[in-house]
Formats: C-alpha cells, sequence, structure tokens
C-alpha cells in the first residue's frame, strides 16, 4: 500500500525561470517521510522520556531524477512506498505527480540509529550522539504496511 499526501509548489520552491528548483524536491520528500511516520504512530524525533527506545531516522543516501517541470502553485500528489527495509535500515521510493503526470521519482534511504542521553546543558535534550541500531520489530511490521 503506497502512502500519499499533497503539497501546493510555494514560490520559495521555484527559480528565476518559475520552474521547483531541484533542491526543493528533497524537503519534500523529508516531510512526506515524517507524514508517513506519524500515520503509522513512529515518533519522528523522540523525547528523552523514551529512554533506551529514544530513535531517530537519518538519512544516508537520497537522488531524485526530474522528468517534467513543476511551477508556482502546482499541486504536487507525493506517493511514497517502502520499497526496502533492510536490517537497520529503510529505502523509501517517492513518486511527484501534478494531475496525474510524472513530475519526479526520488530515492531515500534512512538508518534507524538510538539517540543516547548524555549530558546536555538543557533539559530535555539529547547529546550523546547516534548509534546504529536493529529496526524493531514492531516499527518494521509498521513499516512493511507501505511496501
Amino acid at each position: 500500500m503506497t502512502f500519499s499526501t499533497q503539497r501546493r509548489v510555494e514560490f520559495r520552491d521555484t527559480d528565476a525561470a518559475g520552474i521547483v528548483h531541484f533542491s526543493a524536491f528533497f524537503p519534500m520528500m523529508e516531510a512526506a517521510e515524517h507524514e508517513l511516520l506519524r500515520s503509522l504512530g513512529i515518533p519522528v524525533y523522540p523525547t528523552p522520556a523514551a529512554g533506551p527506545e529514544a530513535l531517530t531516522w537519518p538519512r544516508v543516501a537520497a537522488s531524485c531524477d526530474y522528468v517534467a517541470a513543476a511551477r508556482f502553485e502546482d499541486i504536487l500528489r507525493i506517493s511514497v512506498e517502502v520499497a526496502k527495509i533492510g536490517s537497520t535500515s529503510v529505502q523509501y521510493s517517492f513518486r511527484f505527480t501534478r494531475d496525474d503526470q510524472l513530475v519526479a521519482q526520488g530515492r531515500m534511504t534512512s538508518v534507524c540509529c538510538r539517540l543516547a542521553a548524555g549530558r546536555s546543558s538543557s533539559p530535555g535534550q539529547f547529546s550523546g550522539g547516534l548509534e546504529k541500531t536493529p529496526i524493531p520489530d514492531a516499527i518494521r511490521d509498521l513499516l512493511a504496511k507501505h511496501s
């Protein structure tokens, strides 16, 4: 099952020619990934109260292929599919369409990492760094719903 969301192209997303700048697709992919995770009840960035289950998903790879121009005020449908679930990483594929016309296709790989609490000068903040960890079975099962 594919997760889908939509986004209106904003002026800030466009270049001098009035076309969506290539770099604008990457924040849109990240936002769509976040919407997918939230829809599954998976925190995007946990609080320290999560304790040893404080997980986050930094990106280790991202790419995008452009097929057609999108412009200011266009409504883009962004479809997200879980392309592959590894032991510690998940790979997403994205399709950007406008009125059923393909605009771009992207891929992104995120790694499951545990956030270490460490010492911090700000209460409620993490400061101990990241440690790659296997994707918990419960999260793996949720992600598999969109593969």
